[in-house]
């Protein structure tokens, strides 16, 4: 009967032991985690956002060199979250937004409390005005456990090569699971890149659960729409990110849709205005229009929800995006990489035979959804579309270099290759072609 008695005892430790590694909440941290930056579309300004375990002051102290005092202070507040899992984790979020930053001008920073202090990052604040050639990473679909593209990034990025960053959707895959233990290591993961470069984001469908609450929170975007529409300047470009997911996820609202398209043309308009000062309009939303992947996604149908809106007729995106003469679109939600001939309606719309991106009569389509993620590579058809120029079936990420008011660069990096550049092209739209599109 002891003995009985014993090994009941032994069992009992042992489940409380394993529920523990798993089950049981972390103990409480103080010190920061899942340090990134983003843009808040102000002149002279950059958003920090982390991740504490605990309740503290939200502070950060920056200055010019990288050892010593950091001379200057910024304080900001937190938001509790609670993830909507069976454990109910809870965490505290934390926004501090560094103003008066001089362009162009590199800072070291850390972020924290008396309670603890993250170590030091640096970024480079971003340069005013039109006159300055931006460059930017652009991707979707990275992920947690196959982030193909992330070392390379990391690489690049402590190289000085990017800006900024653009993730165009689809992020941990999912941030929610595991009671919102893959987010964290999501966050963990791209610190090295979005601590020093702000790191632009729009919502993908692997951000749907909870009301795609876990990327409201963890993302601080321009704007008032908790980072699902927004907008925002930088150097010739005016770059909006929408979200195509209120499309798809109607029991979060119809009316989501018409609000954001509404946004979208307004924003559009105010964007047109200002073509002299920012020639480029670019937008960066999830899902395709289109796309040649051996799939059913929604790119692969003719009347796909996104180009053409819902029943086919209500609030489509691609008849506001030509009559605004937007000149780029970026996307993800492929695992894969596609560029599109200048494209409106199914019709092909090169500047001309020899230069088809020269004064192109339709925007140009770029879908770049081969970061990563376990999900793996998206297979194409067999044969191409009309309106298809390239495809590629390999893991890597799109550069683009945003040289002036006319010119702007494409490269598509291959990850399977080692860091080749399997796609390099030029758009180029000087301002009488611009006019004529429009």
């Amino acid at each position: 009967m002891r003995l009985l008695c014993l090994c009941s005892s032994c069992c009992c430790v042992l489940l409380f032991f394993s529920l523990g590694v798993r089950g049981a909440p972390e103990a409480p941290r103080a010190p920061p985690e899942q340090v990134h930056l983003s843009y808040p579309g102000e002149p002279g300004s950059m958003t920090v956002t982390w991740t504490t375990w605990v309740p503290t002051h939200s502070e950060v102290q920056f200055g010019l060199q990288l050892t010593g005092p950091l001379p200057l202070r910024a304080q900001g507040t937190f938001s509790p979250f609670v993830d909507g899992g069976v454990l109910r984790r809870k965490f505290y979020i934390h926004r501090v937004t560094l103003r008066g930053l001089l362009p162009g001008v590199q800072y070291v920073y850390r972020c924290g409390s008396s309670r603890g202090w993250s170590r030091r990052f640096r970024f480079r604040a971003l340069k005013n005005g039109p006159h300055w050639s931006p460059r930017l990473a652009v991707f979707g679909d990275l992920g947690a456990d196959n982030p193909k593209a992330l070392p390379r990034l990391r690489r690049d990025t402590q190289q000085g090569m990017y800006d900024a960053v653009l993730h165009v959707g689809d992020f941990a895959y999912n941030m929610d699971q595991d009671n919102a233990r893959v987010g964290d290591k999501f966050m963990r993961l791209i610190e090295p890149v979005a601590a020093s470069l702000p790191y632009m984001t729009c919502p993908g469908n692997h951000e749907e659960r909870y009301n795609f609450s876990h990327y409201k929170a963890r993302f601080s975007m321009p704007g008032n729409n908790q980072g699902l529409w927004y907008s925002w300047d930088l150097g010739p470009a005016h770059i909006i990110s929408f979200s195509t997911e209120v499309y798809f996820f109607l029991n979060y609202g119809r009316h989501l849709v018409e609000r954001q398209f509404h946004w979208l043309e307004s924003d559009l308009q105010k964007a047109n205005k200002n073509r002299a000062a920012r020639p480029w309009i670019i937008t960066m939303g999830h899902r395709p229009m289109y796309c040649s992947n051996a799939d059913l996604d929604d790119c692969t149908w003719h009347e796909s929800k996104v180009r053409k809106g819902l029943l086919g007729k209500l609030y489509g995106l691609e008849d506001l995006f030509y009559k605004h003469g937007v000149d780029l679109q970026l996307w993800a939600h492929e695992h894969s990489y596609e560029r599109l001939w200048p494209i409106y309606d199914y019709q092909v719309f090169n500047g001309s035979r020899e230069m088809p991106y020269t004064n192109p009569r339709g925007p140009v389509h770029i879908i770049t959804g081969s970061a990563g993620c376990e999900e793996r590579l998206t297979p194409f058809s067999l044969f191409p579309r009309p309106w298809s120029a390239l495809r590629v079936k390999e893991y890597g990420y799109t550069r683009l270099h945003i040289l002036n008011g006319s010119h702007i660069h494409i490269q598509q990096v291959s990850d399977d290759q080692d860091g080749k550049i399997v796609d390099d092209v030029w758009v180029v739209r000087p301002l009488l072609g611009r006019m004529m599109y429009l």
